[in-house]
């Protein structure tokens, strides 16, 4: 870092890091080699195109095992519905993945960004409506929905912001967040010689509670993107 540091910053991260219990967490790549340890923190450009190729190769490891495990083909899927809060760009993440799975060219497909950590059940509730929707219309839904974070790239302009920002008001992403993608098929029909399915959605919901918008938010910088809480 540099100029100044002032040590007591990175002191309470430390502090936060050692109180949490966490003894070890994912990481797409050895922080040596990866934005971690460089000089300065990385680029939103930098962020970007490494999400796009690890992230997209994670979750297309993730979809390909829900899929495996659903015994439904890449032809099979009727919608899909993805989420993440840690890369955002048109093209969407979730249409590389569309392409590495090589999924039908009509294929109903949503991307959810800016949920944060309710991202997994929203992808449940969101998976969940196009089926019901399904229904409704005399179809059959196979939705495959999947969520992938890469949070280890931003701890080095966590770092960075830590050095800036005073004691109290120091992320904590950075002792906290890793990386990983999960997936799953939600259906609205079992056809006759598939696996039962494993669980049953049974109902779903979400609100807002009042006054809490300030509460948890998640900011763009020119040296990436990291989360503040208030």
């Amino acid at each position: 870092m540099n100029g100044f540091i002032d040590f007591r910053r990175l002191k309470t991260l430390l502090a936060i890091n050692r109180k949490t219990g966490i003894q070890t967490r994912a990481a797409v790549s050895d922080y040596k080699q990866s934005f971690a340890t460089s000089p300065k923190p990385p680029t939103i450009e930098d962020l970007d195109e490494h999400f796009r190729t690890v992230g997209v190769d994670l979750a297309t490891q993730a979809c390909e095992k829900a899929l495996q495990e659903a015994s439904v083909t890449p032809e099979d899927i009727t919608h899909t519905v993805a989420v993440t809060c840690t890369n955002q760009g048109s093209p969407g993440y979730n249409l590389l993945v569309h392409e590495k799975l090589a999924l039908r060219s009509n294929v109903d497909h949503t991307l959810l960004h800016g949920v944060g950590c309710a991202g997994g059940l929203s992808i449940m509730r969101a998976a969940a409506q196009m089926a019901l929707a399904s229904t409704a219309q005399g179809k059959p839904a196979r939705v495959l929905a999947f969520a992938c974070e890469l949070c280890t790239p931003n701890v080095r302009s966590e770092l960075a912001a830590a050095e800036k920002s005073s004691a109290m008001d120091v992320c904590v992403a950075a002792a906290l967040f890793s990386d990983g993608a999960a997936a799953f098929v939600l259906t609205n029909d079992i056809e006759k010689g598939r696996s039962k399915a494993k669980f049953q959605l049974c109902a779903f919901g979400n609100a807002i509670l009042p006054r809490t918008m300030s509460h948890m938010s998640y900011f763009n910088h020119e040296s990436g993107e990291w989360q503040v809480a208030v």
